[in-house]
C-alpha cells in the first residue's frame, strides 16, 4: 500500500462516520502523526510503499477513530496557540474559541512578551513587574501555557483532578514554561493553600448543563471528562458564583476577571457580577458571533458599569 493509498483508504473509512470535510481533515492530522510528513510534502512522496508498521498504527488508529474517539485523544496530541499539548481523556481537547479569550487577555492587558506574535500591540518595557495570574481549572494547562509564552507573568493554575495538574506539569516542560501548579477545589469556601493577591484571574469552568447532553456529539459526551464540561441543570451559574466569590477576595484592586461563558448565561452572569460589585463588565463575541467571554474589573467599591 503507497502512502497515497493509506490516506484515501483512511478518508473514505471515516467518512462513514464523519461529513467529507471532517473526515478529510482528520486524515491529514493522522497521515502527518505516522509519517511525519505535511500534506505537499506526501503528494511529492505519494508513491511510497508504507510499511508494516505503519499500516499497522494506521489500523490501530483508524480502529479507534471509527468508536468516534475524538482524533486529538486518539493521536494524544492537540495544538492550541501554536503550540503542541499531549492530552488523554482526563482533559478537555483544547478549543479556538479559548485561544481567543487568551488573545484577549494578552491585548487587554498590554503585557505583550516580545515573542507574542500579536503585530499591533508593542513589546511590554523589559523593567515593567510582571503581572500575577490565575488560571481556575486549568486542565491540560493550555491557558495558563499560552498565556507564559505570551505576556510577561507569574503564572498560577490550578485544578481539583491531579490526573490534570500532572497532564498540565507535562505540557509546561515541553513548552518550556514555569507554572506554579496548585490542587484545590474552587467549589470549597476556604481554599487549603496559600495565594498571592492576583491581578489578572481566568477561567473556562464547567458550564454545559447535563440536559444539554442528548444534543451534543458523541465523540465530546462519551470521551471527554465530564468533570470538566457538566454542571447541574439546576445550578448553571454554580463556577462562575465561587469563582467570582474567590476573586473578590484574590484580586488587587483594580483587577481584572475573565471568563469563557455559556452564551445562553451570558446576561446572567453579567447580573451575577454586576451584584458582585465588579464593574466596567465586557461580553465579547467569538468567530462564530456567539457570546462566548467575559470580562470584568474588581474596583472593590460600589460602581458597576456595562460595557457590551
Amino acid at each position: 500500500m503507497t502512502i497515497h493509498e493509506a490516506y484515501l483508504y483512511l478518508k473514505n473509512k471515516l467518512k462513514e462516520i464523519y461529513d467529507d470535510k471532517e473526515a478529510a481533515n482528520i486524515s491529514e492530522l493522522v497521515m502527518e502523526k505516522i509519517f511525519n510528513l505535511k500534506k505537499v510534502e506526501r503528494l511529492l512522496n505519494k508513491h511510497y510503499v508504507i510499511t508494516k508498521e505503519q499500516q499497522n498504527i494506521l489500523n490501530d488508529y483508524l480502529q479507534q477513530l471509527m468508536t468516534h474517539k475524538p482524533v486529538q485523544y486518539v493521536l494524544q496530541e492537540a495544538w492550541f496557540a501554536g503550540m503542541k499539548f499531549f492530552i488523554d481523556s482526563t482533559v478537555l481537547i483544547p478549543r479556538p474559541e479559548t485561544e481567543e479569550l487568551v488573545e484577549w487577555i494578552v491585548e487587554d492587558t498590554g503585557y505583550k512578551t516580545q515573542d507574542a506574535g500579536i503585530s499591533d500591540i508593542p513589546p511590554l518595557a523589559p523593567h515593567i513587574s510582571p503581572l500575577t495570574v490565575l488560571d481556575v481549572g486549568t486542565g491540560s494547562g493550555c491557558i495558563a501555557i499560552a498565556l507564559k509564552k505570551k505576556m510577561n507573568a507569574d503564572m498560577y493554575a490550578l485544578d481539583i483532578s491531579e490526573a490534570a495538574l500532572k497532564i498540565a506539569a507535562l505540557n509546561a516542560a515541553n513548552n518550556n514554561t514555569d507554572i506554579n501548579f496548585l490542587k484545590a477545589d474552587i467549589l470549597q469556601k476556604q481554599l487549603n493553600i496559600q495565594l498571592p493577591l492576583f491581578d489578572v484571574i481566568v477561567s473556562n469552568p464547567p458550564y454545559i448543563i447535563k440536559q444539554e447532553s442528548a444534543e451534543m456529539h458523541a465523540n465530546v459526551v462519551q470521551y471527554e471528562p465530564h468533570l470538566a464540561l457538566f454542571i447541574p441543570d439546576e445550578n448553571p451559574l454554580l463556577f462562575y458564583d465561587a469563582i467570582s466569590d474567590f476573586a473578590r477576595s484574590h484580586l488587587q484592586q483594580n483587577g481584572k476577571l475573565f471568563f469563557e461563558i455559556h452564551e445562553n448565561y451570558a446576561n446572567d452572569i453579567l447580573k451575577l457580577l454586576q451584584q458582585k460589585k465588579f464593574s466596567l463588565i465586557e461580553i465579547r463575541k467569538d468567530l462564530q458571533q456567539k457570546n462566548r467571554m467575559m470580562k470584568a474589573v474588581f474596583l472593590n467599591d460600589n460602581t458597576a458599569n456595562f460595557a457590551a
